[in-house]
Order: structure tokens, then sequence, then C-alpha cells
């Protein structure tokens, strides 16, 4: 097949830790599980996406937090043609180990006034190692893509930011216009489809919450 028409990115359903940031100083990031809301959202995205996918074969890409795996089961897509991996540079950024939740606080103000791709959280990780992940995920994808017997469909289950940093090292965005942009909802999907000349196209933008400078702007 080759190519795929279409490459599918969804956030998780919403999780114990979007309900509650406590949560955090008693359980790990990884291990969050999906609200009774969440697998509602997730069950709800499911049918959307059977109908996109038809009985069209899809090769899924699950990172390996426990609330996206259920996201992932709660899609409801065992009656396709489904394969799905773990693949972990998928994972949310990381933000360190158990965590002080007024700490954390602290830092995504510090976050939202440094920026979002360079601040890297205190034994965590910047947005900036996320886009070296998900540049090195793509070179796997690139790969696999030469497969002859590769589907016509890909699925991404996935994080906020990093389906952002994903659409950012694929079409190319600067900094500027990544900073910009804001996270999916929780349950919510963007699809890159193939158009004329094999090049892809994102469904829908991502909202935005300001407009980017011209890059080349600083002084250093």
């Amino acid at each position: 097949m080759g190519r795929p028409r279409r490459i599918v990115l969804i956030r998780h359903g919403e999780s114990q830790g979007n309900e509650d940031d406590t949560i955090y100083e008693r359980v790990p990031d990884h291990a969050l599980e999906l609200t009774d809301t969440g697998l509602r959202q997730a069950r709800a995205a499911g049918a959307r996406l059977r109908e996109v996918f038809g009985e069209e074969p899809v090769q899924a890409y699950v990172s390996p937090y426990r609330r996206t795996w259920q996201t992932y089961r709660a899609l409801g897509l065992d009656q396709l043609r489904v394969e799905a991996r773990e693949e972990p540079r998928l994972r949310e950024q990381d933000w360190g180990n158990w965590q002080d939740v007024e700490d954390i606080q602290r830092q995504r103000k510090a976050r939202d006034s440094y920026g979002h791709f360079f601040y890297r959280f205190a034994m965590g990780e910047s947005g900036a190692d996320v886009y070296d992940r998900i540049g090195s995920f793509m070179e796997t994808l690139y790969r696999a893509f030469e497969r002859p017997d590769f589907p016509p469909n890909v699925l991404l289950v996935t994080h906020g930011l990093t389906m952002r940093l994903f659409c950012m090292r694929w079409f190319h965005w600067t900094v500027e216009e990544f900073e910009t942009l804001s996270n999916p909802s929780n349950g919510e999907t963007r699809m890159l489809l193939a158009g004329s000349g094999g090049r892809y196209f994102l469904d829908r933008p991502f909202e935005r919450w300001g407009t980017p400078c011209q890059p080349g702007g600083g002084t250093g």
C-alpha cells in the first residue's frame, strides 16, 4: 500500500488528572485512569472513527500510559482489522516523578511566560525534548510506509501537546507557530489527509490563542 491515505491523531479522554490536580501527589502520571466522562468521550470518538475507517485496515500506535490504552480500548475498533502497538515515544511530556501540586502549578505559570517549547520542567522534559523523540518516531513510521502491505490508515492514540508537536514536526511549523496553538480537547481528533501529489493536509486547524511572530526576530 505504501503511504497511508490518512493519519489520525486522537487525544485521550478526560483523565483523573484533568479532573483533580492533587492526584499527581498520590498516583504516577502514567497510571492515571479515565474518568466516566473520559470513557464517554472515547466511545463517542470511536463511533466517528468506525465511520471514517469503514472496513479498511488500520495500524494503531498507542502511548504506554494507562489512560491512552483505556481510550484505545473504549474506541471499540475490535471488529475492524486493527493492529495496535505500544509506542513509548508518543507518551506525555514528562514532568518528573511524584509531584508537588503547588510546585507544578508554579512551573506551569512559568512555562506560559517562558514558552511551551523551550521551558523544561524540573526533573522532566521540555517541549523541544518531546519534539525530538517525535522526530525519531517519524523515522520509524516512514520506514514502515515502505512496506507494500502497509495499511491505508494510521491511528495515533496520544496526548494534547504531543499531537501539536507531531503536526509541528510533520508540517515544519516554526516554534512561534506552535506557541500560538491550543491543545485539542479530550477525545478530539485531527487527521492528516493525503491530497494530490501525495502531500498531506490537516482536516481542521488547531484553535489559536494568539498570532505568530515572524521567525528570526531574536537578537541572539
